[in-house]
């Protein structure tokens, strides 16, 4: 099927895009340095190597939940090779599987076991962001946010309040296509570049592709499709398919994308 074709005409004007955007950013906050969330794929990885070629303090959380081995690795992996190329990187290893599990037992029985397994997949990345804020807070640092554009703003493939919640996003404009360009052009180590998407909060070595039911250059061409308003009619077989995958869900992950609703109270009742 026909995707969209966005390679990048250059990552090298990318990287430096990006690394001088972090940059200005946080010397007009005043802050100190970044904190990042370290999960063995592709965005964290690239993210982190954008702050790291800051020259700011970067400091790398690794957080395991039941993490699948592989997974923690890469993340190992990464963080090492970051550390090696740059002074200004530091880390630490935060296993969560005992709060994890501490929460799990006091929770009360329920019917609702497919509900629940969702639920906890969710509780693990809310437990993430809590403790990146637990670091940030402590040393004046931002947290940097890993979500690329396809997953931010088209199917809403993140957890809200989990690793939704951050204080700026490097690379939200980019497609994740575009990340793995730019992944090869920093030199990101090849176990990460290679390994299939994943979003990591099943304990199992399940992809995002297994949860979305389409791949990445799939969903990037139904977006550009859902935003010029294509008619379905022309699309072949698979693309009707990959098209209501998207909209199915773009539409019902609205309430991440688009900023709390405020009930506004009528001036005459104030």
């Amino acid at each position: 099927m026909a995707i969209n074709d966005l390679m990048m005409k250059s990552p090298e004007k990318v990287a430096i895009h990006i690394t001088h955007w972090l940059n200005s950013y946080i010397e007009k906050s005043g802050m100190n340095g970044f904190v990042v969330g370290i999960s063995g794929g592709i965005d964290s990885a690239v993210t982190s190597t954008l702050c790291a070629k800051t020259g700011k303090n970067v400091f790398c959380l690794e957080m395991p939940i039941k993490q699948e081995q592989g997974q923690i690795s890469r993340a190992q992996n990464h963080i090492k090779w970051l550390e090696s190329n740059f002074e200004n990187v530091t880390s630490l290893r935060l296993p969560l599987d005992s709060v994890f599990d501490s929460f799990t037992k006091i929770l009360p029985e329920t019917k609702e076991k497919e509900a629940q397994f969702l639920s906890l997949a969710n509780t693990r990345a809310r437990l993430r962001m809590t403790s990146l804020y637990y670091f940030a807070a402590l040393h004046r640092y931002l947290v940097a946010g890993t979500g690329n554009k396809v997953e931010d703003f088209g199917v809403g493939f993140y957890t809200k309040y989990g690793d939704g919640g951050v204080d700026l996003s490097p690379i939200a404009d980019l497609m994740k296509t575009e990340v793995f360009e730019l992944a090869k052009e920093l030199q990101i180590i090849d176990s990460i570049q290679n390994a299939a998407p994943t979003d990591g909060l099943w304990g199992d070595d399940r992809t995002d592709e297994d949860q979305l039911g389409a791949t990445y250059p799939e969903l990037e061409w139904a977006m550009g499709a859902f935003q010029s308003h294509n008619s379905t009619p022309s699309f072949s077989e698979r693309q009707k398919e990959v098209f209501e995958i998207f909209k199915k869900h773009h539409l019902q992950n609205q309430h991440k994308m688009n900023p709390i609703p405020v009930c506004k109270v009528p001036k005459e009742f104030l």
